[in-house]
C-alpha cells in the first residue's frame, strides 16, 4: 500500500523540495547502497509476475541498460506474491527520488487483467527509474516507454511519485492489461500526499498541457467501455480508479502540511519527520521510513536519504549518503520476517546437494548481528502495550535526537564538501560512511534502551492496568 508526501520548494524553510513516505509490506526490509555499473549488450532483466502471485503472470526478459546509476534503496521480500527482492524506490546519484504507492483501479479493469500478464511489475519499474533516470521527467518517460514496449504486470493498480530538485510527477499505472497510464506534474507550490496515489481531473481538451501526460489510448479506451462520453471533465480517478478521490488521510495530512507552510518558518526536516511518523498515519503496517531533501549539492556523494528501519513511529531517522560505501550489518538482510526462511537452514550449501535441506539466502555473518527491523518492531509492540503514553515519550526522544543530528549532519556535509573540493574523494566517502554507520548504530542502541525501559515498567504493572486482548493499535485515520 505505502504512503508518499511531496512538499514543493515554495513551502520550505531551506528553499528546496522534500519527498517522504514509507513502504507498507509485512516482510523483512534491508538497506542497500547499489554502486554504478556498466552492462554488456546482451545482459537482460527478469521482470513481471509469476503464476504464484495474487494476480498471476509470467516472467519475461528485457534488455538491461548500458549503464546503471548509484543509488540508495530499501529492499524487501514479499508483497502480493511478486518475486523478490522488491523495492519501492529510493534516491540515485542524479538526485532522482522515487516512492511507490498503491492506487486501486476500478473492478472492471482488475477483472479484465490477463491471467498470463507480462511486463515489468511495480517494483521493476521503480528500480529501473532509480537506476537509470537523470530526472523525474525522464523517469516518467522511462516508465511510459517500458509499458508501451513490454506491457506491465499489475497487482490491481499502482502509482509512483518521482521527484527531483525541480519538479515531481505522480504517475498512475492502471490494471487491465491495456497499457493505461497517466501522469500529473507537481511544482514548487504543490503539497501532495499519495495513499493511495491519485490523479483527478485531466484537461483532455488540451493535449499539450505541460502538467499532464497519458497513454495514447487513455481517452479512447474509456469511451469504448462507456465510461466517458467525451463531454465534460475527464476525472481519471472516477473513470479508471476507485472513484473515491482523496482519501480522508490524504486530506488530513495535506491540510496539516499546508497549515505548517503558512507559518513564518515554513516546513523543514522536523515537519517532514512528523508527517511520516505521526501515529495517525503510521503503525505496524509501515515497513520503513524515508525522507529525501531534494537539494542540489556540489557532488552526488553528498545526496542524503534519511532512513528509519520500520515505520518511524517506533524508529529513529538517521542519514544515509549516496557517497558512503557500506551500511552496518544490523541494517542488512536478516532472517526475521524474510519470506521462505522458515523452511531453510543456515548450513553449508554443499550439504544441500542430494539432501533434504534448503540453505538460507541470508549471510550467516550478518545474522550474527542484531536486526534493526526486529529491534524496532519490539519497541513498537511495547509502545502499543504501554498504557502510560509510550508513544509521546518515544516521539519526544526521537525528535530531540533528530533535531540535533540534523545540525551535525550539516556539519559533516560541509566537511565532506571541502574534501571533495580538494579532490580527496576517497576521504570524503570514508567520512560519510563512518558518520552514517555510527549514527545508524546509535539510533539502534537508543531503540533498545527505550524498549528496555518500557518493558521494565510493563512487567510490574498490575493486571488491571495492562491492556486487554491480544492486539492494540493506534487511532489511525486511514
Amino acid at each position: 500500500m505505502s504512503y508518499a508526501i511531496y512538499i514543493g520548494s515554495n513551502h520550505t524553510r531551506d528553499g528546496h523540495a522534500w519527498l517522504g513516505g514509507y513502504g507498507d509490506e509485512p516482510s523483512s526490509h534491508w538497506l542497500d547502497i547499489v554502486p554504478r555499473a556498466t552492462h554488456t549488450a546482451n545482459e537482460t532483466l527478469s521482470v513481471g509476475m509469476t503464476a504464484e502471485a495474487d494476480m498471476p503472470g509470467r516472467l519475461i526478459e528485457i534488455p538491461e541498460a548500458k549503464e546503471t546509476y548509484r543509488h540508495v534503496c530499501v529492499n524487501y521480500t514479499y508483497y502480493k506474491g511478486a518475486p523478490a527482492p522488491l523495492v519501492n524506490g529510493g534516491l540515485n546519484e542524479h538526485g532522482v527520488a522515487v516512492r511507490d504507492v498503491w492506487s486501486p483501479s476500478r473492478q472492471e479493469l482488475i477483472d479484465m487483467t490477463p491471467l498470463d500478464q507480462s511486463g515489468p511489475n511495480y517494483s521493476d519499474l521503480a528500480r529501473m527509474v532509480i537506476s537509470r533516470a537523470h530526472s523525474a521527467r525522464e523517469g516518467v518517460d522511462l516508465i511510459a516507454e517500458t509499458i508501451d514496449t513490454y506491457g506491465e504486470s499489475t497487482y490491481g493498480g499502482n502509482s509512483h511519485l518521482i521527484a527531483d530538485a525541480d519538479e515531481a510527477w505522480v504517475m498512475i499505472q492502471f490494471a487491465g492489461g491495456q497499457g493505461l497510464w497517466a501522469a500529473e506534474r507537481l511544482g514548487p507550490s504543490s503539497i501532495r500526499a499519495s495513499r493511495p496515489g491519485y490523479i483527478s481531473q485531466i484537461p483532455v481538451n488540451e493535449p499539450d498541457h505541460p502538467d499532464f501526460r497519458y497513454s495514447e489510448n487513455f481517452i479512447d479506451f474509456a469511451k469504448t467501455q462507456g465510461w466517458y462520453d467525451g463531454e465534460g471533465p475527464f476525472d481519471a480517478n472516477r473513470i479508471y480508479g476507485d472513484g473515491n478521490g482523496r482519501w480522508d488521510g490524504v486530506r488530513w495530512i495535506e491540510d496539516e502540511m499546508a497549515a505548517r507552510s503558512a507559518r513564518a518558518q515554513k516546513i523543514g526536516f522536523d515537519d517532514m519527520a512528523w508527517a511520516v511518523r505521526t501515529a495517525r498515519l503510521t503503525g505496524d503496517t509501515a515497513g520503513y521510513g524515508q525522507i529525501v531533501p531534494l537539494s542540489t549539492p556540489i557532488d552526488h556523494r553528498l545526496r542524503v536519504l534519511w532512513h528509519a528501519p520500520i515505520g518511524p513511529v517506533a524508529a529513529p531517522f538517521s542519514p544515509v549518503f549516496v557517497g558512503q560505501t557500506s551500511v552496518p550489518d544490523e541494517f542488512r538482510l536478516h532472517r526475521y520476517l524474510t519470506t521462505g526462511e522458515a523452511r531453510t537452514h543456515m548450513i553449508n550449501p554443499d550439504i544441500v546437494d542430494g539432501g533434504h535441506f534448503q540453505a538460507s539466502g541470508v549471510s550467516q555473518s550478518v545474522e550474527c548481528s542484531r536486526s534493526a527491523v526486529m529491534a524496532c518492531k519490539r519497541l513498537l509492540y511495547l509502545m502499543l502495550c504501554d498504557p502510560d503514553g509510550g508513544v509521546d515519550d518515544v516521539t519526544s526522544v526521537f525528535e530531540n535526537r533528530e533535531n540535533a543530528l540534523a545540525a551535525e549532519t550539516a556539519k559533516m556535509l560541509e566537511i565532506a564538501e571541502t574534501l571533495i573540493a580538494e579532490k580527496k574523494h576517497e576521504l570524503a566517502e570514508t567520512l560519510l560512511t563512518y558518520f552514517s554507520s555510527g549514527e545508524l548504530l546509535k539510533g539502534l542502541d537508543l531503540v533498545e534502551t527505550l524498549a528496555g525501559g518500557i518493558e521494565a515498567r510493563l512487567k510490574f504493572l498490575s493486571r488491571e492496568k495492562k491492556p486487554a486482548g491480544n492486539f492494540a493499535s493506534f487511532d489511525q485515520i486511514w
